[in-house]
């Protein structure tokens, strides 16, 4: 299917991508896909203990992940996935047949540790911050949000980004 749009919603772990993504993604009526849910136990093992994932880690779940953006529908997909490393991106793009836009949902180290200290449930802690922060290599064109506002004003600007993302 050609004229399909991918949103990325990238960030660190806490910067609110799951959160952003999935209101954004319900009030336009898109569907939307949680990246996190693709990671295999060992991944989801390793980021629990506080270790940074490698490209070889990475690589099976971008796999699954990708597998199932081809067999989605419609014009426009919203993802929440950190895609901090020009790597990911590239094997996102390579195996999403059609656009893909980055949003990066940005915030001060201080407030995402704070926000990663009250999360609960959630195998990418606080442990893992300071080595995201070091990873992000955001893309040139991505769509800078400031995280720091709430959350309801953050979800109007990522939703009128999106639509002017939009296929014409």
């Amino acid at each position: 299917m050609t004229g399909r749009t991918l949103i990325v919603l990238m960030g660190v772990a806490g910067s609110g991508k799951s959160t952003i993504g999935r209101a954004a993604a319900a009030r336009l009526g898109l569907p939307f896909v949680e990246a996190d849910d693709f990671h295999p136990q060992a991944n989801r093992e390793k980021m629990a203990a506080g270790q940074p994932l490698t490209d070889a880690d990475r690589r099976p779940w971008i796999e699954a992940l990708t597998a199932t953006l081809a067999r989605s529908d419609g014009p426009m997909i919203v993802l929440a996935c950190s895609a901090l490393t020009l790597s990911v991106r590239a094997w996102l793009e390579a195996g999403f047949n059609g656009a893909v836009r980055y949003i990066l949902l940005s915030g001060e180290p201080e407030l995402i540790g704070a926000r990663l200290a009250g999360r609960r449930g959630h195998f990418a802690g606080k442990s893992l911050l300071a080595s995201q922060f070091t990873a992000l290599t955001p893309p040139d064109d991505a769509w800078l949000v400031d995280v720091a506002r709430p959350v309801e004003t953050v979800v109007d600007e990522v939703c009128a980004r999106i639509v002017e993302f939009a296929p014409h």
